[in-house]
């Protein structure tokens, strides 16, 4: 497909509302920026339907699920759809050998089947503008200063606004980098129960492959129940609580779709960063993310050879390794689209008109000059911070060693009192147990040692720890033989007091700096982090300082370029309620390839492959579908069970397990990944090829009904036909 670079008359594009699909909007302000948009796309709903905090509406059938999902309600007692991955932990929590849900299913045929998790969700109660009142308390701050207070008061406001008692939280988030403060207050709701997920081979299907990749046939769903006292408040796990009777659920469709339908999503997008400037773009695609991703590579690798050996080990690092693995193929895929469509020159030509404007306007004129020193004072150690967080305490054993500094802390700290040690210890040994429940020695010892090469080879030595490596040469052996770190590694994982339970409870019982501090884990972390902390902390937060401080000039700047076009300005996501708009829509990735918007049960046949890893699938569902027993869920248009769908719906991380809800307020799928040829989208919007992939409702109904013979659950739903 030809691509041209925008002019700079057209760079406003980046920042203003256009014609595409863009946007993440806040529910509060649909009304005065979109609807009337919406409504000429098809929406059929009226603007109280969609968001009033005076009486029910559709916000109120959406909630944060977990810590870093969406989910929705979708029945008249409290029954909530997200994805399979949102339900990840919970599930393979509430599984064993002897009952695998996660490799098998799990379907509660009644409510007293349904299974307690540690999980919750949050209600928006409402949104609240808080700017000028922030505004106000900020005056005459910058830098470090602003930042500093600004979270004072944020937090201030936060406790005053929240109720514990009632279970009511509330966070200020802070939008347009700084430039906008809104109040969102919550009832978060702690009785969650898992009422059903399809085995993994379904809700995992295409794994790794076909992450961030369309086609794409995956059931990523799965089903649980909120709960409360009998007088319908939030309540803590009890056998005498009963099903939430909800404000507002969702109806369910079972409509066919057609090319071009509209299609809104509701959720809590995690994060972008479309104001970023061309330093950024810069800094992520030369270094930052090219880093992470091989350094997520070698984890990636270690972690799946255990995986692959023992289906105890596949369930034990399950969890640990999708996270890993989902965001290590989407900064790959960012950069490459990043580079392709030269987005750096695209912030530059902007940026140039930016600066022409400026001219003569003191506030604004001398921040791009500013910016590049802050960017050029801290770029030489950004390759060690990624070495930092994604190698060195990629190492779980690593990364919970370093937890034991305040324990050790408390053991030198003049004055400390005999509690302060023991509560520290108690602490240090909590840790410990959950730790080794997740850990797998053989996978993290390899990782240990090919991340400490890493460092070594990829870091500027002047950044290493003073000593560190030098020692290691004279007691183990050559620095340029791969042999010597993972001699080391070895020896680190076979005398650490923390795999030994006789030397541990001993230590716990009697903690004494000196034990601690010669351990050899406690004493490789302790390396990094003092050398890190002393000398690379204090400048990554000068940087952070003048950064916030920059962009947030920038973006007001830019919205005193034109002020009425700044009112149709939507803010970067922070994870707080948003509504996007499009259409279900096929596509061009390239020449001479079309993309349908549908996938079918044919092709998730045709990608079948029996005892595979990743596109295995159960037998009764290959019977199922080889004999089209689709029952009411066959689209009627190509005698065929949909499988996924696309559209052009602006989303991002934390919008997984989003309701996709069409123009009459129905729920037509669940959204869960972007297509690869877009995954530019945290720093930039790809108007022709951003695709938004759910998995359609009619075969999230098929798994729960033919497949898992859970009718008590579709007939809970209200289905329209």
């Amino acid at each position: 497909m030809k691509r041209i670079l925008l002019t700079i008359g057209l760079c406003l594009a980046m920042f203003f509302k256009s014609s595409a699909d863009e946007g993440m909007w806040l529910p509060l302000l649909l009304g005065q920026q979109v609807y009337g948009d919406m409504v000429k796309k098809g929406l059929k709903l009226t603007k109280d339907q969609l968001y009033n905090i005076n009486k029910a509406s559709l916000k109120d059938a959406i909630v944060i699920f977990g810590g870093g999902c969406t989910g929705e309600i979708v029945s008249s007692q409290g029954l909530i759809f997200t994805n399979h991955h949102c339900g990840y932990d919970a599930i393979a929590n509430a599984s064993n050998m002897e009952h695998n849900y996660l490799r098998d299913g799990f379907y509660a045929k009644s409510k007293a089947e349904e299974i307690p998790s540690t999980l919750s969700v949050q209600f928006l109660v409402r949104i609240e503008d808080l700017t000028a009142l922030v505004n106000d308390s900020l005056k005459g701050l910058s830098g470090s200063d602003r930042v500093k207070r600004q979270a004072e008061v944020l937090a201030n406001i936060n406790r005053r606004m929240s109720d514990p008692t009632q279970n009511i939280e509330t966070r200020v988030s802070s939008l347009f980098k700084g430039n906008q403060f809104l109040a969102f207050v919550y009832q978060r709701y702690t009785d969650i129960r898992l009422v059903g997920a399809p085995p993994e081979s379904v809700g995992k299907f295409g794994g790794d492959t076909d992450n961030w990749e369309w086609p794409r046939h995956t059931g990523d769903f799965s089903i649980f129940r909120v709960y409360t006292s009998a007088d319908g408040k939030p309540a803590k796990y009890a056998e005498t609580n009963v099903p939430m009777k909800p404000k507002w659920f969702l109806p369910v469709s079972l409509r066919p779709l057609k090319d071009g339908d509209f299609a809104m999503i509701w959720g809590y997008p995690g994060g972008t960063n479309r104001y970023e400037s061309s330093y950024g773009i810069s800094l992520a695609t030369d270094i930052n993310s090219p880093t992470l991703v091989k350094l997520r590579d070698v984890r990636l690798k270690y972690m799946f050879e255990e995986m692959k050996k023992d289906p105890a080990t596949k369930l034990q690092l399950a969890s640990s390794y999708a996270g890993i693995a989902n965001y290590w193929k989407f900064y790959d895929g960012e950069t490459k689209q990043l580079l392709k469509y030269n987005v750096l020159g695209q912030k530059q030509a902007f940026e140039a008109k930016f600066n022409a404007w400026a001219k003569g306007k003191p506030e604004y004129e001398n921040i791009f000059a500013d910016w590049a020193k802050a960017y050029e004072a801290w770029r030489p150690y950004a390759k060690l911070r990624m070495n930092m967080v994604e190698g060195i305490f990629g190492s779980p054993l690593i990364g919970y060693a370093s937890s034991l500094t305040q324990l050790e802390n408390a053991l030198v700290k003049t004055g400390s009192k005999p509690e302060d040690v023991k509560k520290a210890a108690a602490a240090a040994d909590a840790q410990r147990k959950a730790f080794l429940e997740d850990e797998n020695k053989a996978s993290d010892q390899n990782i240990l040692g090919a991340v400490l090469m890493m460092f070594y080879n990829d870091v500027d030595q002047q950044q290493h720890p003073v000593g560190f490596f030098g020692n290691l040469k004279n007691t183990v052996g050559p620095l340029t033989d791969e042999a010597t770190f993972k001699k080391y590694a070895a020896d680190v994982f076979s005398k650490t007091m923390i795999f030994d339970d006789a030397k541990w409870n001993a230590f716990i019982a009697s903690p004494d700096a000196n034990t601690l501090q010669t351990d050899p884990a406690f004493g490789l972390a302790s390396a990094f982090l003092t050398s890190y902390n002393s000398k690379y902390v204090p400048l990554f937060q000068q940087f952070n300082a003048k950064n916030a401080e920059y962009g947030r000039l920038y973006l007001k700047g830019i919205m005193e370029m034109d002020p009425v076009k700044a009112k149709m300005m939507y803010p970067d996501a922070t994870f707080t309620m948003r509504v996007s708009y499009g259409n279900v829509k096929s596509y061009q990735p390239r020449d001479a390839v079309f993309y349908d918007y549908v996938t079918t049960s044919r092709g998730l046949l045709e990608k079948y492959k029996p005892g595979d890893y990743e596109f295995d699938l159960p037998d009764r569902q290959i019977e199922l579908l080889k004999k089209k027993d689709f029952g009411q869920y066959m689209d009627p248009t190509r005698k065929d069970l949909v499988i996924g769908f696309i559209t052009t719906n602006d989303i991002t991380g934390g919008n997984s397990g989003s309701p996709v809800i069409n123009g009459r307020g129905e729920l037509i799928g669940l959204a869960f990944d972007g297509n690869y040829e877009a995954l530019s989208h945290k720093l930039a919007f790809d108007k022709d090829l951003n695709r938004t992939i759910n998995v359609d409702i009619r075969y999230v109904l098929w798994c729960i009904d033919k497949l898992g013979g859970a009718t008590n659950i579709i007939q809970e739903l209200k289905l329209m036909k």
